[in-house]
């Protein structure tokens, strides 16, 4: 199998074309992509919009993944261009939060333990003609509901208190309309917004700017909570 072009890189991957149907995702820093493959596979099963897994090329690396070429547009591009309004883009994130914590752990025993994304964001959201697919499952863990609705209430908070960003007024419209949504859900108690805080302070890939928010962003989230 030929890798082709380079189509997109992030924090921690590169996407390469292979052909028509299937990318290859390819971690730098090391990373392995082993865990997240049977949590992608489980979610598809249970009916969840995750990208389908392809068979892996006999030169790939533990940090290889074959992924489903998606075709659409991010959620966070769909609300910049003003293609999906913010009242929209919410219904979703909080629709996809809640879809996900339906499904049982794969792993835990712990009955009230769900699988978790940990990411899940407009720029993690791939809109396509079949609906949106969530994407980068590389934080994935199993635990309490609560933490992923933080992470992604913070995620959309440090966005939203950073004076440098143009789309933070849109990200903190985003947020306001989705904090009611995610409170209808039972919320995000104080704890777990603390926890989720303190994975964001440990995440190597940010930049001190952004760790600096990360204190001012928790106020917001925990003022939107009530």
């Amino acid at each position: 199998m030929r890798i082709g072009q380079l189509l997109g890189t992030g924090r921690s991957a590169d996407v390469y074309e292979l052909d028509e149907q299937w990318v290859l995702r390819r971690y730098r820093l090391g990373l392995d992509a082993g865990r997240e493959m049977p949590v992608m596979s489980y979610l598809s099963a249970s009916g969840y919009p995750v990208p389908r897994l392809g068979p892996l090329p006999d030169s790939a690396g533990p940090g290889d993944l074959v992924l489903q070429r998606l075709t659409g547009p991010t959620m966070l591009e769909s609300l910049v261009s003003g293609e999906l309004g913010g009242g929209e883009g919410s219904a979703m994130l909080a629709g996809l939060l809640a879809d996900l914590h339906t499904v049982p752990a794969r792993l835990s025993t712990d009955p009230e333990d769900r699988i978790l994304h940990l990411d899940l964001h407009p720029g993690n959201v791939m809109l396509t003609a079949d609906g949106p697919v969530v994407i980068d499952w590389s934080n994935t863990e199993e635990g309490p509901p609560a933490l992923d609705r933080a992470m992604t209430a913070l995620i959309l908070a440090q966005v939203a208190v950073d004076p440098h960003i143009p789309a933070a007024a849109g990200a903190r419209a985003l947020l306001d309309t989705l904090m009611p949504l995610l409170a209808a859900d039972d919320g995000i108690p104080a704890r777990h917004l603390a926890a989720a805080a303190a994975r964001r302070a440990a995440n190597p890939t940010m930049s001190p700017a952004e760790l600096a928010l990360i204190g001012e962003a928790s106020a917001l989230v925990a003022a939107l909570s009530g």
